[in-house]
């Protein structure tokens, strides 16, 4: 699996993605969530948004992130059912905090839907510490935390 940055040529690949990744939630949230409905074009023509691939093959999963201040502010990351449970979701979750360490940031955030009860899980088994939550943009969301080690001036 490959990890790279999002083109133009990616962008229905991805809204396909997002759509069958969080499908299952609609009903659960009473609406589309908001990773379903992102302006994928924007934030790929920005570059924020990388994909896994297998060489050849359709993409099986995306990230998107973005510097903030102090912190990578990871705003989605999905995977195809296809893929599920073979890694792609974490490896994309490690390049994300890589990048983060990479930029010299101390951290990175994210939030989920309280109604996505295995993201609720899944963050804390890979380091992150739920900080808050809150009803923002008609969403109920948990925000989670993970400090990460800065690299040495050898390191980079």
């Amino acid at each position: 699996m490959i990890i790279r940055r999002a083109t133009s040529h990616d962008e229905a690949d991805v809204r396909v993605c997002a759509e069958e990744a969080y499908a299952r939630y609609v009903r659960a949230i009473g609406q589309k969530p908001a990773p379903m409905v992102a302006d994928f074009a924007s934030q790929i023509a920005n570059g924020c948004v990388y994909v896994a691939e297998r060489t050849g093959e359709t993409i099986e999963g995306f990230i998107a992130f973005f510097p903030r201040t102090d912190h990578m502010f990871l705003e989605n990351v999905a995977v195809r059912t296809s893929a599920a449970g073979k890694g792609v979701g974490k490896a994309l979750i490690r390049f994300c905090e890589a990048e983060a360490i990479h930029q010299g940031l101390a951290s990175v955030q994210l939030y989920t839907n309280e109604k996505m009860t295995e993201n609720l899980s899944i963050y804390p088994h890979l380091g992150y510490v739920e900080t808050d939550r809150r009803r923002e943009d008609g969403f109920n969301r948990v925000f989670f935390e993970k400090r990460l080690d800065k690299p040495t001036s050898s390191d980079r």
